[in-house]
């Protein structure tokens, strides 16, 4: 139980940094924070104390077992996660070239 408060503490943080600062960088290290605590959690939610993997062999039985549908998703996750985090450093690269600034405050006021 102490893993999941700590997944939402960590997501806590990511959403901290989206929604009070005002440099773009600083926003998407919170998405990519919080992207991270999500994939955590999720593989939190497959975890197995002593688990093994999921593979079936003859010799060994069906028991405890790590549960493969997290893992898979928080690969798919991670992936997406990439592309997503590549377009917004693109995003924000091409916003400093035409503002000269980082700051969404000034981006605002610029309008152009």
């Amino acid at each position: 139980m102490t893993l999941y408060f700590l997944c939402f503490i960590l997501f806590s943080i990511g959403l901290y940094g989206v929604l009070r600062k005002r440099n773009i960088v600083k926003i998407i290290m919170g998405i990519a924070i919080m992207s991270y605590s999500v994939n955590l959690f999720f593989v939190l939610l497959g975890y197995k104390f002593r688990g093994r993997a999921p593979i079936d062999a003859h010799d060994q039985g069906i028991v405890n077992m790590v549960d493969p549908i997290p893992q898979a998703l928080v690969m798919t996750s991670i992936v997406i996660g990439l592309a997503v985090m590549a377009l917004l450093i693109a995003i924000s690269i091409r916003l400093y070239e035409k503002y000269g600034t980082l700051d969404i405050t000034k981006i605002r006021r610029l309008k152009g």
